[in-house]
């Protein structure tokens, strides 16, 4: 008689015990989520042949096709820990393709934006890039992060992310070996340029064969992710 009795109440006493454990699974959960936020590291897209990508431009004769892809909007800039569209910075992705049985090389290569207003604007290195976007102040405590000296702190954990992100993610290949591709990303200032997008092309010249020969200058059209001009930066 008094058997089923402790049964129920031995259920009762595990039902009072699941909010606590709901709660504790909760918290879990979110600890993971928040340090997966907190460490979040650059991965660079993927890159397929140049010629699979929508702005891009053929060289028959060399067989080697440039391509470029904008990372100026959600979900694509997603993959950067820096808001470069905030800084006034555009991410390009750039990708080569070399189709043919000999090397090019890339040493001498000058990328150039020209809008289409024909505003010019030359690729950023590594180190301009991230002057802009770690807008470190002061002097106390220096530290060296690459090339530039930076205040200590807890802002020199956050700058030397953003220098490493831009190292990684920046296109740094010197020669494409033969039927391969190699990728990175060009950036450009647009801070205050009115429609950097839209209407534009990116100019890429000093790009030689194995003879030290410049191939024609490649020119590659640039498309907005979302048809029309999406930066921010655009319109300031």
């Amino acid at each position: 008689m008094h058997q089923p009795q402790l049964s129920i109440a031995t259920r009762k006493g595990d039902n009072r015990t699941m909010p606590f454990r709901s709660r504790v699974w909760l918290l879990i959960v979110l600890l993971v989520a928040f340090s997966s936020a907190v460490s979040k590291d650059f991965v660079a897209p993927r890159a397929a042949n140049a010629n699979t990508y929508p702005s891009k431009d053929v060289h028959p004769t060399e067989k080697v096709t440039v391509a470029v892809d904008v990372y100026n909007t959600a979900p694509k800039d997603d993959i950067f820990v820096t808001r470069y569209n905030e800084e006034g910075i555009l991410p390009v992705l750039l990708v080569v393709t070399n189709d043919g049985d000999r090397p090019i090389t890339l040493k001498d290569m000058r990328a150039q934006l020209v809008t289409a207003r024909r505003t010019k604007l030359e690729a950023l290195e590594v180190e301009d890039v991230f002057r802009r976007v770690a807008r470190i102040q002061g002097n106390s405590n220096p530290r060296t992060v690459g090339p530039i000296t930076l205040p200590g702190g807890n802002k020199n954990k956050k700058a030397q992310q953003q220098y490493d992100e831009i190292v990684r993610a920046h296109f740094a290949a010197e020669a494409v070996e033969p039927h391969s591709t190699r990728s990175g990303f060009l950036f450009f200032d647009v801070e205050n340029v009115q429609q950097p997008v839209a209407g534009g092309n990116i100019y890429l010249t000093g790009v030689r064969d194995s003879n030290g020969n410049d191939l024609m200058y490649f020119e590659i059209p640039l498309i907005s992710p979302n048809a029309a001009d999406a930066n921010p930066a655009s319109t300031r």
